[in-house]
């Protein structure tokens, strides 16, 4: 949509190196902004609102893989909860047009710290954006628009249960899922993206976006049919000769 300009931050230099490899690799005048920084920090977030102007935030950085955020409570909270906070309140601060959060369908009547995590997150947005249209109407000024969008398993990603899958067909098995019953919303990352640019655009303020993304899918069948897929057998009682286990 070319941008003036497209500031990316990130608390890993390995993955800023990559991104800004790839978005450099594009025929684009575009100046692009590589921050390595952590959001969680209030001091680095204040830095940055600082030093460039911003007119649409983008805020996506969380712990979102389930079992480490349950083994690292702390941590998990600090970094999606405080994240969020510290870059409203600079968002504000500095009247930017549009905030965007990007949550997750775990954040639904939240069953684990993740989601939960994410829930607070939005309440976080939520609280902002009524806070502030208040101010706004008091004072007859604009204020930051302050919306969220929630995702469900996006194909590909770091958060994805499909690499993880197909990294455990690879070594033979066996993959291992948490309940047998569980169900995911899949997307893939082109729609992801599409999605998240097209609220930008329609947002009047404190809302929460869904992409319709169909029926949902049994993990365990999705699993079934990778393994099938990969030229192999489902080991179990039923087979056990076959080649791979699926463990809950």
């Amino acid at each position: 949509l070319n941008p003036n300009k497209l500031i990316i931050v990130d608390n890993s230099e390995h993955n800023l190196y990559l991104i800004n490899q790839e978005l450099s690799s594009y025929k684009s005048n575009n100046k692009i902004i590589s921050k390595l920084g952590n959001v969680a920090s209030k001091l680095f977030v204040k830095s940055l609102f600082e030093e460039i102007k911003i007119d649409i935030l983008f805020h996506a950085a969380a712990y979102k893989h389930v079992p480490l955020v349950e083994n690292n409570p702390i941590e998990a909270v600090f970094n999606n909860v405080f994240s969020t906070l510290y870059l409203c309140e600079e968002a504000f601060k500095f009247k930017i047009m549009k905030f965007i959060f990007i949550s997750s369908d775990k954040a639904v009547r939240p069953t684990n710290l993740m989601g939960a995590t994410k829930r607070i997150g939005e309440l976080i947005i939520q609280s902002f954006h009524q806070r502030y249209q208040i101010n706004s109407n008091i004072n007859n000024k604009t204020s930051t628009n302050f919306s969220m969008v929630r995702f469900g398993n996006v194909m590909g990603s770091s958060g994805s249960v499909v690499p993880l899958f197909e990294k455990q067909i690879s070594e033979g098995g066996p993959i291992t899922i948490t309940h047998k019953k569980i169900i995911r919303y899949f997307m893939t990352i082109k729609e992801a993206a599409q999605l998240v640019l097209h609220v930008a655009g329609i947002s009047k303020g404190g809302e929460v976006f869904l992409l319709d993304m169909g029926k949902p899918v049994s993990i365990k069948y999705l699993a079934e049919q990778m393994i099938k897929l990969s030229g192999l057998t489902l080991k179990d009682d039923n087979n056990p000769n076959g080649d791979i286990e699926i463990i809950y």
